[in-house]
């Protein structure tokens, strides 16, 4: 009977233990803190952002502008957090944040200014206040951008923004914990040709006179990025110069995607010829034979609702000077044709670009936004 007894409160104390803990979690175990959902890459204190250079009409097979050309959106949510779901409506302001990215660009880069985010307020439109209804733990801060109004993506744009709750009383709080009521939005605009080539089969030979690159021994780099200029154009640093050179903007290699006329008058989309220019004499660009640039899809071979994308340009060959590498003093030469007899051979080092180059995107099929559906 005693046993009986020592079971009997045992499963009572079990089923108290377990009604206890049901009941905890029918309230709420944290804050409702807003805050949004931009988690920060690896690298940069920023949060990277791909939208489409134009954004097309859904569902459209001829992709007529939405807005139109150069122009484009991006829905930004922002969250309640805790363990229960929001029970009221309130409005929540959204505010831009200079102070922020002033204090990230001096603790990623100190004092070289040059490598600094850039604010990007002038290409972007948001609005200024987010609505969140009864029900709902999230909801959609729209923003547009303009990138017609001449965006250089030779700048680190950022734009940076803030859950605003200095009113006293405020109807929410923003989430304490760092970052979460703030977004650096790295924004990357993409077209049809933009995104990171792999180089290893461009071989990039340099040497200290025009001459000598004929014997120069070369090597390729694992990557190439490509950064938009306008609908069909794209740009690439020369040879091996990238985001990291102080002077990068001097080194832009312009190119332009045309598209083979067919016999029947009309063109093909997937072939076609890669003509490639600068806007900086002092580069000295040489560009030798005709490039041409081929586009094909290829099915996953394990998941079927996944597509690989190709951009393949072949023939490549170019040669250019770097000017400003052995001669720290030319670093920030303007871009006069006049200036070029004033820079003594000797400070200059000569490049050849040769090969091709591949741009690989996996693209969900399943998804039918663009930029939703490209696993950057």
């Amino acid at each position: 009977m005693k046993r009986i007894t020592i079971l009997l409160a045992s499963v009572f104390g079990l089923m108290a233990v377990c009604t206890s803990c049901n009941d905890e979690w029918t309230e709420e175990q944290y804050e409702h803190f807003i805050s949004f959902k931009a988690p920060l890459d690896k690298d940069g204190g920023v949060t990277s952002v791909y939208v489409p250079y134009t954004r097309h009409t859904p569902g459209d097979e001829n992709r007529t502008p939405l807005y139109g050309p150069g122009i484009s959106d991006y829905k930004l949510p922002l969250i309640v957090s805790g363990t229960t779901t929001n029970d009221r409506s309130f409005t929540v302001k959204v505010a831009h944040d200079t102070d922020t990215l002033s204090v990230l660009n001096y603790e990623w880069f100190q004092h070289r200014d040059e490598l600094f985010y850039v604010d990007m307020t002038d290409f972007a439109d948001y609005a200024k206040t987010v609505e969140f209804k009864k029900g709902e733990d999230v909801a959609l801060l729209p923003i547009k951008f303009d990138f017609s109004k001449g965006i250089d993506m030779v700048e680190k744009w950022v734009l940076p923004i803030m859950i605003d709750d200095n009113d006293t009383p405020s109807p929410y709080i923003s989430h304490p914990r760092k970052h979460y009521g703030k977004a650096m939005l790295r924004v990357f605009p993409f077209n049809d040709y933009s995104g990171n080539y792999s180089a290893t089969t461009l071989l990039v030979k340099n040497s200290p006179d025009y001459k000598g690159l004929a014997t120069a021994d070369g090597s390729g780099q694992e990557t190439a990025r490509a950064y938009v200029v306008s609908e069909d154009e794209i740009f690439f640093y020369a040879g091996t110069i990238d985001e990291s050179r102080t002077d990068r903007r001097n080194y832009k290699i312009i190119v332009k995607f045309v598209p083979k006329t067919t016999e029947a008058g009309t063109l093909d989309m997937n072939n076609g010829t890669v003509e490639f220019r600068t806007d900086n004499p002092l580069m000295q660009l040489d560009v030798i034979g005709q490039a041409s640039y081929t586009i094909y899809d290829k099915p996953d071979d394990i998941k079927p609702y996944l597509n690989h994308h190709y951009i393949i340009i072949n023939d490549i060959n170019y040669n250019f000077v770097d000017y400003s590498l052995l001669n720290t003093d030319h670093a920030n030469l303007e871009w006069n044709a006049d200036l070029i007899e004033t820079i003594p051979a000797h400070e200059m080092m000569w490049y050849n670009a040769s090969g091709s180059l591949t741009l690989e995107r996996r693209i969900n099929t399943q998804m039918a936004d663009e930029d939703q559906a490209i696993e950057w």
